[in-house]
């Protein structure tokens, strides 16, 4: 019997999950706990997904599409809004270049944001901006050995001995 009564409370249970929460522009996973589907949230890392967390007074290891709407609301809210919540140390754009204030970026705006810096060096031909114009590292990582990507390294042995062989087989005629 007992099987039974676990059978028929599962489907309750399903029936309450909501399977994807919507944060930044970004689908989370409902099944998952609470810091692990915004840990996955570009952005939010496991640290600052705990800190959501207690902020929002949530179980951190609850599931997250299980919660209330007003606890999902709440996460979602502190979440969308992180910079009003945690110290500006803590923020991933502080003193941004064109308005100077700090903001913490959350979901696809984080990528939109790194292409258009990105854009903005190129424009300015800055140094970083001609390294990823001519595609070439940026971060001062060595670059005598390693990030070749055109053409074959070394000796190609073969093409010597197709030309050796042209040759020989031209100097009989």
């Amino acid at each position: 019997m007992s099987t039974e009564e676990s059978q028929d409370d599962s489907p309750e249970e399903e029936e309450d999950l909501q399977y994807f929460v919507r944060i930044g522009g970004a689908d989370l996973d409902g099944t998952k706990t609470v810091e692990r589907s915004l840990s996955e949230l570009d952005g939010i890392g496991t640290r600052t997904a705990r800190l959501v967390a207690e902020k929002a007074d949530v179980d951190r290891n609850a599931t997250f599409g299980l919660l209330d709407e007003e606890d999902i609301d709440a996460v979602v809210d502190i979440a969308e809004n992180l910079e009003d919540h945690v110290p500006s140390w803590m923020t991933n754009r502080q003193n941004d270049f064109f308005t100077g204030e700090t903001t913490h970026l959350v979901g696809t705006d984080v990528s939109e944001k790194r292409r258009h810096d990105i854009n903005r060096m190129k424009v300015i031909e800055s140094y970083k901006g001609v390294r990823h114009k001519r595609g070439q590292k940026v971060r001062g990582q060595r670059t005598k050995s390693t990030g070749r990507s055109e053409g074959t390294i070394g000796v190609n042995v073969e093409e010597i001995r197709e030309e050796m062989a042209d040759d020989e087989g031209g100097d009989d005629e």
